[in-house]
């Protein structure tokens, strides 16, 4: 895939300089470093893998996420 992005106007415009738009209060931020993930083997119908593959790159990610939605979802 081709990038699409005008680099060369983001080079000439430079980084952005005006008024910060909203206060940002960084006294409460906390370092959260996430906790690495399990592999394990896991087997799917072959028409769910193919749906999550022709989404892109991170497909597995999203199958995290569904299956995360899923289990908060049933906790409640």
């Amino acid at each position: 895939m081709k990038s699409r992005t005008d680099w060369a106007r983001l080079d000439r415009e430079g980084d952005y300089e005006g008024e910060q738009e909203f206060e940002v209060d960084w006294t409460s931020a906390r370092w959260v470093t996430p906790e690495p993930k399990q592999m394990i083997s896991l087997r799917l119908d072959p028409d769910i893998l193919a749906f999550f593959k022709a989404e892109g790159r991170g497909y597995q990610t999203r199958i995290n996420a569904v299956l995360r939605a899923y289990m908060e979802a049933q906790k409640r």
